[in-house]
């Protein structure tokens, strides 16, 4: 049976040489009941407790984060990744993906509290900690009855997470560490009871983690409340120990091992950061359209005019694309956990190997989605006009609170690189075959170009072949920088970032027109008009940034004959034959949306 599962398992980072049949993906219109009454729960809390409320959060009341933190505990929404032998849902990664998504669109504050308390502050102890770790205390975590919060952030070690100085040092009668040291911008630690803390042993070479219980007798204490430009209610504090004492036995994993359980909490962190960035943008969405339709200007609703209703069609397919690409994603990560556990692994070691597994696509998503998120709201303002600008309507504060996502999780410049950097290591492990396709590529190059009239009749035959194209863009860029540079590539961050872009645009556009290849083939084209014109909009966009990044990855690199060549290649690889009519695209989406008054895909 193992192996049977492991044939229909795409590998991280497979999708750039593999084609991928829709059929083959999930997408978000293959939610079961289960999850369909999941999300509706979540939906019916979000509005109740914190919609309704939220002029509480961006008056930084911190007691009230507390306090829907309790009531979602009480729900068991703080548990829904928690295997159900330590309290917890024990739900599959696309069942928390959708519980991250639906719970984080209101307000920034809460986002941040529940990612960090049910992500790094909670997972490295079910991922990593021993069986009695895990039973003392997960089971708490997961009811709400004690937060969790994670310190490894230190002033002078940021995106160089094992940089940091924060020390742990044996006592003599071996009993306990005594850990010394200063952290910053620790999520959740005005009301957390434990934190994961990353400190070093002597002179190792990497840091190690521990489970600490938070104590005021302890040698701990805190700096008061950062001001923030958003997520204002989300307590965030710096945290100093002085020689706080903690049990040899609340080592987590073992000494040295602090940097993989902090990157591997980061790869889940990635994943999940994209997902709480959709709803924000399905409200901003929805609140653009429905304030469109009701300012009257010159005699007209303002979303009659073509400049709004641009914006609207941009902002709605960013959202569609950033839907299918990370439940694509999330599908593929609790298949690659089946896969592993089939195998008779643990489901503990399985969920670790599964997300390591698509660390390249968790990198591509939290940058993807942290960039549309703040664009759409950034639009959102714009659509607003002045009262955009005011307290008085959401729109700002979703500004605001989008900002820290490019951020935390890893800087979307350290993502960029970490994805292209990813993707050549997989290929050296022979996980990932991309000399081959690359060298197919050049061998293209060096051949004439067919001048057949291709058959288009099929829905997105063209833009489908147009993907494969792209793909070979990637392959010729990424191959040729690696054969001028080898192992020094690292150094050059501005070719790897351009490189970076194309990958995340192939991933993106591929995942929303097989998202909506596959609706079609459910519902019949002529229902799902406007998710082709998305499809359609987004890669039309997507091949644009390719050329423009092609072109830069290039002539940085190559010179003469090759550049030449290269440039030529580039022109082939980005050219259409039936060039889409782009206003004609974003009329057909705005259309549904006004008419709806609201996102509604």
């Amino acid at each position: 049976m193992a192996d049977t599962v492991e044939k229909n398992v795409t590998r991280g980072g497979q999708f750039l040489v593999k084609e991928t049949k829709c059929e083959d993906i999930f997408t978000p219109e293959d939610f079961t009941e289960e999850q369909l009454m999941m999300r509706d729960s979540v939906k019916e809390f979000v509005d109740k407790e914190l919609w309704a409320n939220k002029d509480r959060f961006e008056k930084k009341d911190y007691a009230y984060t507390e306090e829907c933190m309790k009531k979602a505990g009480d729900l068991g929404l703080l548990g829904v990744a928690v295997p159900e032998a330590y309290g917890g849902l024990g739900m599959g990664f696309v069942s928390t993906m959708l519980v991250c998504d639906y719970i984080s669109g209101a307000t920034g504050s809460f986002s941040t509290a529940f990612g960090a308390h049910t992500g790094i502050g909670t997972m490295p102890i079910t991922l990593y900690g021993t069986e009695e770790q895990k039973q003392k205390y997960v089971p708490k975590l997961a009811s709400g009855e004690w937060f969790g919060a994670y310190c490894l952030t230190e002033p002078g070690a940021g995106s160089d997470a094992n940089s940091g100085k924060t020390k742990a040092v044996l006592s003599e009668d071996g009993t306990h560490y005594k850990i010394t040291g200063q952290k910053m911008w620790i999520s959740n630690a005005g009301f957390c009871s434990l934190f994961i803390v990353f400190a070093r042993i002597g002179d190792d070479k990497n840091i190690t983690g521990f489970i600490l219980e938070n104590s005021n007798d302890n040698g701990i204490s805190m700096g008061e409340e950062e001001h923030k430009l958003g997520i204002r209610a989300s307590s965030t504090r710096q945290v100093f120990f002085n020689e706080t004492k903690v049990p040899v036995e609340n080592m987590l994993s073992e000494r040295g091992n602090g940097f993989k359980i902090a990157m591997n909490a980061l790869n889940v962190g990635r994943i999940k950061l994209a997902a709480a960035c959709l709803d924000a943008q399905r409200r901003v969405i929805s609140g653009s359209v429905q304030y469109a339709n009701e300012r009257i200007q010159f005699n007209t609703a303002i979303s009659q005019f073509g400049a709004i209703r641009s914006k609207l069609a941009e902002m709605a397919t960013s959202c569609y694309a950033g839907e299918s690409a990370s439940y694509r994603a999330a599908k593929d990560v609790e298949d690659r956990i089946s896969a592993r556990e089939a195998e008779g692994i643990s489901h503990q070691e399985a969920e670790l190997k599964g997300v390591e597994e698509y660390a390249i696509e968790c990198s591509i998503l939290k940058v993807a989605v942290s960039e549309d998120v703040q664009n759409c709201a950034d639009e959102g303002i714009q659509i607003f006009g002045g009262m955009g600008f005011s307290e008085d309507t959401p729109m700002e504060s979703a500004w605001r609170d989008a900002r820290i996502a490019r951020i935390y999780e890893g800087t979307n410049e350290i993502n960029r690189m970490l994805s292209v950097g990813m993707l050549i290591k997989k290929a050296m492990k022979g996980h990932v075959d991309l000399l081959g396709p690359a060298m197919k590529v050049t061998e293209e190059l060096m051949g004439i170009p067919s001048f057949e009239t291709p058959d288009y009749s099929e829905l997105f035959a063209e833009e489908k072949e147009m993907i494969t194209k792209l793909k070979k863009a990637f392959l010729m860029v990424a191959g040729g920088a690696v054969q001028k540079y080898g192992p020094d590539l690292d150094a050059h961050q501005q070719l790897l970032m351009a490189a970076s872009d194309i990958l995340i645009e192939i991933y993106m556009a591929e995942s929303t027109i097989l998202r909506t290849e596959k609706l079609a083939k459910k519902e019949g084209e002529a229902k799902v008009q406007e998710q082709i014109a998305m499809a359609k909009l987004y890669l039309y966009k997507a091949v644009d940034i390719v050329t423009q990044k092609g072109k830069e990855s290039v002539i940085s690199f190559a010179e003469g004959d090759e550049q030449r060549m290269m440039l030529m290649g580039l022109r082939r690889f980005t050219k259409y034959t039936n060039m889409p009519n782009i206003v004609g695209l974003r009329e057909t989406i705005t259309t549904k949306l006004v008419a709806e008054n609201a996102y509604c895909f």
